[in-house]
């Protein structure tokens, strides 16, 4: 973990008053930054809607974002511990018997997880989510990695919250529903261009997120192209090996 890696991190995750802000890809971005900043194998982030029901926005990967949408079917697990409860959860080895949420274990174990932290996204008293990162080792990130992630998890909760000059409870409602609103439209999006282009569904997230930076569009808007039939799907280029 390089001073130089942390300080672009924070960079990044701070520019967000810009008027053309998309939450979607900004998550996605914190999740990316967790793997190359923090050194662990995957990140994921999840979001309360206004009625507090927990939603998967961010992920570093196809792999963690099964594992989160898992751990939401059951209910159960340290990450929706974490947003319960507003305070940190460590499992330091998944396999460890007896495990104490058997179908996220089982999930994160299947998919070459073998230790997860949670924290909590939250500003003073209030959580809106909680940043999840996942190694394929078990054992415990030390302190001083764990600040570093918790302090990457304010920052961004406080960009979210001041993306735009509003009252800070219409501002939360406001960014918040326009992000899981996104979000389904990215998932449809990303449905559609695996079926067309007969590749894996992480392939085809990263096929969007290359043509939305290479248009200098908002990644929500292109997935609503896509969805819509609007653009042209052979455009996206050649999005990798399938996965």
């Amino acid at each position: 973990m390089s001073v130089e890696n942390v300080a672009e991190a924070f960079v990044q995750l701070a520019d967000t008053l810009v008027a053309d802000f998309d939450p979607v890809e900004f998550l996605h971005l914190l999740a990316d930054r967790c793997v190359d900043t923090l050194e662990v194998d995957a990140a994921g982030i999840l979001l309360a809607d206004h009625h507090g029901g927990l939603h998967v926005v961010g992920a570093s990967s196809e792999r963690a974002r099964l594992v989160e949408l898992a751990e939401l079917r059951h209910r159960r697990g340290p990450c929706v511990e974490c947003y319960l409860t507003c305070a940190p959860v460590t499992v330091a080895d998944i396999a460890e018997p007896p495990p104490r949420w058997p179908e996220f274990s089982a999930a994160a174990a299947e998919a070459g997880f073998r230790a997860v932290h949670a924290l909590p996204m939250r500003l003073r008293e209030q959580t809106i989510g909680a940043l999840n990162l996942f190694t394929a080792t078990p054992g415990v990130l030390g302190t001083p990695t764990l600040r570093v992630a918790q302090a990457m998890a304010d920052v961004a909760t406080i960009g979210l919250l001041q993306a735009k000059l509003l009252d800070q409870q219409e501002l939360l409602a406001e960014q918040l529903q326009g992000a899981l609103r996104s979000r389904v439209l990215v998932e449809q999006a990303k449905g559609v261009l695996a079926e067309r282009m007969r590749i894996g569904m992480g392939p085809a997230f990263e096929a969007l997120r290359r043509y939305s930076r290479s248009h200098n569009q908002r990644l929500s808007s292109v997935a609503e192209a896509v969805v819509a039939g609007t653009v042209d799907v052979t455009g996206f280029g050649d999005p990798g090996t399938p996965g």
